[in-house]
């Protein structure tokens, strides 16, 4: 199996995982040649709030890819990817995030998902919900996780 795009899933988490999560994608899609495409899902109060914050035009809906594509996590991927070469694009979404970055690596044609997170117990995860274990159960390819330090 050729590995031609890989998807990164970046949340409001991740900019402290910014450094771990772009060496794992360089270390992967170097080699492959393959394109990365950066998403950032955002739920719906996450979405307005960045909205707001990045001084959309209140006229019309801001596009979910625009909106990613001006986060400050996402600039500094896209930055470290440029930097190395690598074709990247960007995809946003709004919505529930496990689902969204299931439905975007389909739409996408991913052949690998990565996604960022932190340890977490098992009691934690039932209570809390993994947007990476609601991924790795339910996406169309492979999924790497990611773990911050």
């Amino acid at each position: 199996m050729a590995l031609e795009t890989v998807l990164l899933a970046v949340g409001p988490n991740d900019a402290d995982r910014i450094d771990e999560l772009a060496d794992a994608v360089t270390d992967i899609a170097g080699p492959a040649g393959a394109e990365v495409v950066v998403a950032h899902v955002f739920t719906d109060d996450e979405y307005g709030n960045v909205v707001e914050r990045l001084e959309f035009e209140s006229t019309g809906e801001a596009d979910p890819d625009e909106v990613a594509d001006r986060h400050t996590t996402v600039r500094e991927l896209l930055k470290r990817f440029h930097d190395v070469d690598l074709e990247t694009s960007v995809r946003g979404a709004v919505g529930n995030h496990g689902q969204q970055i299931v439905d975007l690596a389909k739409a996408n044609d991913a052949d690998l998902v990565v996604v960022g997170g932190r340890k977490r117990s098992p009691t934690g995860k039932a209570v809390f919900g993994s947007t990476a274990q609601e991924v790795m159960l339910n996406a169309p390819c492979p999924v790497t996780f990611v773990r911050g330090e």
